[in-house]
């Protein structure tokens, strides 16, 4: 639990800590996209040093990066599982109704691919910007929904409340499994039936806990006379630098070389 990245925020002095939200929230979900519309091996190789660079850029340890990818390790072996063994195609290997086919392995490692992908890409962003850059982004995009009577920045408050209240959690069901551990609970042990249940006891604290939080913060929020987005100022306004123009046009360029790898050249 303690190498989920997501959520978590990673001090730094880089080009993308100091550039403008809301370009690091418009580029990620283009970046998401496009994990989704890549599907040739060469397209995953580009994508792929893209990433890496992105990461040594900002100037977080690599490691520390893809840590948060083995949380996610039993989805990625189960869904290229299922892959493997159910899609159609050319069968390389068979056994009675079991059949392996070419498709299947190629369907398997471009999801496996995509998702670890998506979980880095989208690590980076919470990595490089802090809470309050994060709900004021979000607040700034969604601003033309306030003519809706859309309640935007409660909407982007509750967001980044949630996004970031996901390592105190993990942290606080840590806790509790190892003293629930220390008195004599088994989690390891017995099918997946019993063990689902040995949670129970960790479960139910864990939901006092959050309460308990989420009323704490309410109360600090209400003894800094928080009363919402309406009428609230801010002591820095938002404004693109030069920082934002250059990694746009970094970015650019990286969307220029995708499409061509993707759609202009045999796919490998």
């Amino acid at each position: 639990m303690k190498d989920i990245t997501l959520g978590q925020y990673f001090p730094g002095d880089s080009l993308i800590h100091r550039a403008d939200p809301r370009v690091k929230i418009v580029l990620t979900l283009v970046i998401m996209t496009n994990i989704f519309l890549i599907d040739s091996y060469l397209a995953f190789a580009v994508f792929s040093g893209f990433i890496v660079m992105t990461i040594f850029i900002a100037g977080i340890p690599f490691g520390y990066t893809l840590k948060g990818v083995k949380p996610i390790m039993p989805i990625i072996v189960f869904t290229a599982l299922v892959n493997i063994f159910t899609a159609p195609g050319t069968v390389l290997l068979g056994y009675g109704a079991i059949r392996i086919t070419y498709e299947g392995i190629d369907t398997a490692v471009k999801m496996s691919v995509r998702l670890i992908l998506l979980i880095m890409s989208s690590s980076i962003m919470t990595l490089t910007t802090t809470p309050i850059s994060l709900t004021d982004g979000l607040e700034r995009l969604l601003g033309p929904l306030k003519r809706l009577k859309v309640p935007v920045h409660e909407f982007s408050m509750m967001m980044t409340v949630a996004l970031r209240s996901i390592p105190t959690l993990l942290e606080e069901t840590d806790k509790i499994m190892k003293a629930q551990a220390s008195r004599g609970a088994d989690f390891e042990t017995g099918n997946i039936f019993d063990r689902a249940k040995s949670f129970i006891p960790v479960l139910i604290p864990l939901f006092v806990s959050a309460f308990r939080r989420a009323d704490d913060l309410a109360l600090a929020m209400e003894a800094r006379c928080y009363r919402g987005g309406e009428g609230r100022t801010r002591m820095k306004r938002m404004k693109l630098s030069g920082v934002d123009f250059r990694i746009i046009l970094f970015f650019l360029v990286f969307e220029v070389v995708l499409i061509y790898v993707q759609y202009f050249r045999l796919h490998v």
